[in-house]
């Protein structure tokens, strides 16, 4: 091992090398151990990894890993001039000591400074560095402070793509309403939105880099801004957000199931004879009592009042004789009000 113990069959080897990699240069050439072996091996110079264990990088790409025992395992560059040939992670068996001053004369050419912006899976960020490489070797690395917007937002469309869309509850809804629309409509599909981030999120990351932005960050802005105004208004159309009663309330539609539903008050709906339509199905009404509390889940307002609600009505007028119960509720007004008190 170096430098307990030359092989000098390698060593002459690697003199021969060096000297025809620099025959072409001027002055007196490389001299030193390290130097020779980095000109004969350019893509084993070796840089040590974080850590106690002496593994290190290659140049090259390739992983190494240097005994603990070797005087060498220390050193931060090295050249391994002799590998047992481990596809994963070789072993270094034999290897020479390269100083950085000594690396950076002899590849001036080959080091420069890299800007990079990547999201790290493991810290759940986008990382945003300046590095200073030779080939798979990063020799030093600073904070990006000021990378563009446009790099960061790129860099966050992986994170999308690991973390996956997570709408809050207003996107969520949306998303429910378009998928019910035809071929005809934009594609909104959780599959069609993550490979088309490129077409239309970037624009809308400003500030979002890491996974905790992402959780917080609005996604409706971003995907109402797919839809022009013609398709917006036939949305509304066929899959409105909100049902409005007959006394004027808006009442936020749920599509999380497979059938659009609302839930309100019995008495809210006396009057109606014709039983609301949403997206092309029946809009499913869970009809509640003056306590809040379900007391039919119905498809077929005209069927309700025809059927069933005289049972339902016997059984309310007992609970809440304060309200209204009539016996004909297709001719009743809606209300939420309750008798006074005394009457």
């Amino acid at each position: 091992r170096v430098p307990a113990e030359v092989n000098h069959a390698a060593l002459s080897s690697i003199k021969q090398d060096a000297k025809r990699l620099a025959r072409g240069q001027t002055g007196d050439g490389p001299n030193t151990l390290g130097v020779l072996a980095a000109l004969a091996y350019p893509d084993r110079v070796a840089l040590r990894r974080k850590g106690d264990a002496p593994r290190y990088v290659m140049s090259g790409g390739k992983g190494a890993i240097l005994s603990e025992s070797d005087p060498l395992a220390g050193e931060r560059l090295l050249v391994a001039t002799d590998l047992d040939g481990d596809p994963r992670e070789a072993r270094i068996r034999q290897a020479a000591r390269l100083s950085d001053s000594d690396l950076r004369g002899s590849f001036a050419d080959q080091i420069g400074w890299h800007k990079l912006c990547v999201w790290s899976r493991r810290e759940g960020r986008v990382l945003a560095r300046q590095q200073e490489r030779f080939g798979a070797l990063v020799l030093d690395d600073r904070a990006w402070s000021d990378a563009p917007a446009e790099d960061i937002a790129q860099a966050m469309l992986d994170g999308v793509r690991q973390l996956g869309l997570m709408p809050g509850k207003a996107a969520a809804l949306f998303l429910a309403r378009a998928r019910l629309m035809g071929d005809d409509f934009p594609d909104f599909s959780e599959d069609h939105l993550l490979e088309t981030l490129e077409d239309w999120l970037p624009g809308h990351l400003a500030g979002v880099r890491s996974t905790a932005d992402w959780k917080a960050f609005d996604l409706l802005p971003a995907l109402t801004a797919r839809l022009s105004w013609d398709d917006q208004q036939a949305l509304d159309r066929a899959a409105p957000a909100h049902f409005t009663t007959p006394l004027g309330r808006k009442i936020a539609i749920d599509y999380s199931e497979t059938q659009p539903q609302i839930a309100l008050r019995l008495q809210e709906v006396f009057g109606t004879t014709r039983h609301p339509m949403i997206a092309g199905q029946p809009l499913q009404i869970t009809l509640l009592s003056p306590a809040q509390r379900p007391v039919q889940v119905t498809t077929d307002l005209p069927g309700f009042w025809a059927g069933s609600y005289a049972d339902v009505r016997k059984d309310m007028r007992a609970r809440y004789p304060r309200h209204p119960w009539p016996e004909d509720p297709t001719q009743a007004d809606p209300t939420l009000r309750a008798k006074p008190r005394g009457t």
